[in-house]
């Protein structure tokens, strides 16, 4: 006996050719039980197949009938073919879903029925998501801090134009102010034209007027870390309105509505600015010209004014806010030069005591380096014989002034060597003939 019994199909086609080895073997009547055994379930097996193929024809030929409407269509016919479309199955079976992965609302290309022109025109585009307040801020303060480096609007513009800012655009006005007012007073000349710029372009009026409506109930904290922020914000309210950055009628909106002092102070100077400077244009020295914009005549005159008030005041700290917003580390030798030229020219020894601690306080703090001091002091050098036509001791107060700075460490050994001496001039005796001997 097998362990298995052959599949319906396998015993079919074994009969074709098994069956007349069977009749002759009938015909003897040689059968062993295991041979009649063998025919018998070979039989049963060829009964069932039988049946199988039946039954499944009459069901297509009823599907088929009641797919084209008439009864008894062939199968074989083009009428009866089965429309490779149609979700019924072809065996009768199934629930008349579509195959996996196929899509029946949307043509597709591989259709023969598919017209490319009728989808209508394909559009390609990149979309940026909005940025939110956080990363806003993350993505605005190194553009605004690389503008400080720079200077040029034009790429600041591109930069922005790449990020989505959505609803949230305001916000880049009062961070780049915010990031200002904790700067030097050229970064906040550079945030004033970067809002003029940008007005029409990125933001709008109103977006700068959200801005600034933002900062001035913000005040209370920005004032933690700047306390003049209350002016500040007003001279940049001022510049934004003489730029036409702001609406004109911004402080009219806040007339009568402010209940903070700070907010209150900054709208008053504001309207100062505007009331002092209504027949120009444009406010641009509402926060002085660049250290590099300036020029030499007004840097020269700015030093010297700087010079006498600390020696009328001797307050060395005022004196050294008034250098370093200047902003101009490259022409600290004039300081030097002007400090020394006001030495010789002073008539008692306070000046020099008082010159030498100002000089001594700026190379500490490392405000002047080394070799502004140097040219300073030598252009006084190469300059001094003109100078004693006016200084007759000239030479002598030098002299002290070169040593007192040595001993201070303010000067090297090198320079105070390099300083111009002169020798006593006295007259001889009769008998040397008069002569003038060095």
């Amino acid at each position: 006996m097998f362990s298995t019994m052959p599949g319906s199909e396998e015993l079919a086609e074994q009969f074709g050719d098994d069956d007349d080895v069977l009749n002759e073997v009938e015909v003897n009547g040689n059968w062993t039980p295991q041979e009649k055994a063998l025919h018998e379930a070979r039989l049963k097996a060829k009964a069932k197949l039988l049946l199988r193929r039946t039954s499944s024809r009459d069901s297509t030929r009823e599907s088929l009938s009641e797919a084209s409407g008439e009864p008894g269509a062939d199968p074989t016919s083009p009428k009866g073919k089965i429309n490779g479309n149609d979700r019924k199955s072809r065996m009768g079976k199934g629930r008349g879903l579509p195959k996996k992965g196929q899509r029946l609302s949307q043509p597709h290309s591989v259709d023969p029925n598919y017209d490319e022109s009728s989808q209508g025109d394909t559009v390609y585009a990149t979309v940026v998501p909005e940025l939110e307040l956080g990363e806003l801020e993350k993505a605005v303060n190194p553009i605004v801090q690389e503008y400080f480096e720079h200077g040029d609007t034009r790429e600041v513009q591109a930069l922005l134009k790449e990020l989505n800012l959505g609803a949230n655009r305001f916000e880049f006005s009062s961070l780049a102010v915010s990031l200002a007012l904790e700067g030097k007073a050229s970064h906040r000349e550079l945030t004033s034209r970067l809002l003029s710029d940008l007005v029409g372009r990125v933001l709008s009026e109103a977006d700068m007027g959200r801005a600034f409506d933002k900062m001035l109930k913000d005040l209370p904290d920005l004032i933690l870390d700047t306390p003049e922020a209350p002016q500040m914000l007003g001279q940049f309210i001022a510049r934004a309105i003489a730029d036409h950055a702001l609406p004109m009628d911004f402080l009219d909106r806040y007339k009568g509505k402010v209940d903070c002092e700070h907010a209150r102070a900054a709208l008053d100077r504001a309207a100062v600015l505007l009331s002092m400077k209504r027949e120009i244009v444009r406010l641009d020295n509402v926060w002085g010209v660049g250290g590099g914009q300036r020029p030499v005549r007004h840097l020269v005159k700015e030093m010297n004014l700087l010079l006498k008030e600390y020696l009328i005041s001797g307050d060395v700290s005022e004196a050294e806010r008034c250098l370093r917003d200047l902003e101009v580390p490259h022409f600290h030798h004039e300081l030097v030069y002007e400090a020394v030229i006001m030495v010789l020219e002073s008539t008692g020894e306070s000046a020099v005591q008082m010159m030498v601690k100002l000089l001594k306080a700026f190379w500490e703090t490392g405000l002047i380096t080394l070799d502004q001091m140097n040219r300073g002091f030598r252009r006084v050098f190469d300059e001094l014989p003109d100078i004693c036509l006016d200084v007759p001791h000239a030479h002598t107060i030098m002299e002290t002034f070169v040593d007192l700075c040595f001993t201070e460490t303010v000067i090297t050994k090198q320079l105070r060597d390099a300083c111009p001496s002169r020798g006593r001039k006295r007259f001889v005796s009769e008998g040397d003939g008069g002569l003038i001997k060095q």
